[in-house]
């Protein structure tokens, strides 16, 4: 006969808090490599860092960050990105 596994609210909220603490982590990723996608529009960059778009733009201006802008929308390396939150330096391409 099997046995009923009930699943508390309690339950719940420590899943909760160890769901939140996981992600919390300095440097952690949400995609694997391989599924993370190689250009970054700028609504993902500003959601990614939680910046607002006067900070982006900042970034942009004093050549921090490298974009390409294609039509109206600006892209972004993903590589760029993390490279700016670790603090390397980008050298830009002549």
């Amino acid at each position: 006969m099997a046995t009923i596994e009930f699943i508390t609210k309690e339950d719940l909220d420590q899943f909760k808090q160890e769901l939140f603490s996981e992600l919390r982590r300095p440097g952690q990723r949400l995609h694997k490599i391989s599924e993370q996608k190689e250009w970054l529009k700028s609504y993902e960059v500003r959601k990614l860092l939680s910046i607002s778009p006067g900070t982006l733009q900042g970034l942009r201006d004093t050549g921090k960050l490298k974009f390409n802008k294609v039509g109206g929308l600006m892209f972004y390396k993903y590589d760029d990105v993390i490279a700016l939150v670790e603090g390397k330096k980008i050298i830009p391409k002549p």
